[in-house]
């Protein structure tokens, strides 16, 4: 479906970005929006000269329910209508459980779940009272089964899931399609900047090195939209991709104590290579 309009959070790179452009590529109104505003800026000049569809800047920091709702209040009044939000914005995370600080685990859980909460809370009611939209949050193979070292992470995601599921189940009901994107391990600076603006770790100092041993070849993000955008056309409840993500999540929901038997094995060998 074509000329639609969408707000994506944390649209200025990485998922974001590739999903704001695949949206404008198939003719859609996009509001990149992100905490970066000068690079939400530069993001939706680029999408916009690319066409067919407009991409417009918002500054919003997640963390900020009023700023959240006063977006999503805006989408309603320039374009009439809100038909997508996808809650994208997230931080990645990583180190040791005693390692970590109350400050790890208050970021993550405010960037990357109470975002989430912020942007179905502002959206959902409006989306049910017209009985039309959808819904997409972002999570990670993380929320669907149980990485060592990066606790915070995993249990926001592992959340996000949940609440995307529940929500689901409510939503149909009201002509309201919600859906969860769970990737593997994609191309994107994320994995560069873990832990941001908090102490860091050998996990967090590692990150890239860390996805690279274990999943080979990192997943491109325009074939990750793609994929989204497929799932969504498809009201797809739990977006898995790329495809040695989705042998993970079947491999975890119908041999738990054997995969988490290799996870516990591989989390020890990383332990001891970063020191720990």
């Amino acid at each position: 479906m074509a000329d639609r309009v969408a707000i994506v959070t944390g649209g200025a790179s990485g998922i974001g970005r590739a999903l704001a452009g695949a949206l404008t590529a198939r003719g859609d109104t996009v509001i990149v929006a992100d905490v970066a505003g000068v690079q939400a800026k530069v993001a939706a000049e680029e999408l916009t000269e690319r066409g067919p569809g407009i991409a417009v800047a918002a500054e919003l920091d997640v963390r900020d329910p009023t700023a959240v709702e006063t977006l999503v209040a805006a989408a309603y009044d320039d374009y009439g209508r809100l038909d997508l939000i996808v809650n994208n914005a997230g931080i990645a995370v990583g180190g040791a459980v005693d390692e970590l600080t109350l400050e790890h685990w208050n970021r993550t859980i405010d960037v990357n779940l109470r975002g989430v909460v912020h942007g179905v809370h502002a959206a959902y009611p409006r989306m049910k009272e017209r009985r039309s939209g959808q819904i997409l949050n972002t999570a990670s193979l993380a929320g669907l089964t149980e990485a060592p070292m990066m606790a915070p992470y995993v249990a926001t995601k592992h959340a996000v899931v949940g609440l995307t599921l529940s929500l689901r189940a409510e939503a149909a009901r009201h002509g309201v399609k919600v859906s969860v994107l769970c990737p593997g391990y994609v191309d994107t600076p994320l994995l560069d900047r873990v832990n941001p603006d908090l102490p860091q770790t050998e996990a967090g100092r590692s990150a890239r090195a860390t996805a690279v041993r274990i999943q080979r070849r990192l997943y491109p993000p325009g074939d990750l939209a793609r994929d989204v955008l497929r799932g969504l056309d498809r009201n797809t409840a739990v977006i898995v991709t790329p495809t040695t993500a989705r042998i993970a999540w079947y491999a975890n929901r119908y041999l738990p104590g054997m995969v988490r038997w290799l996870i516990t094995a591989a989390g020890s060998r990383q332990a001891r290579r970063m020191g720990y």
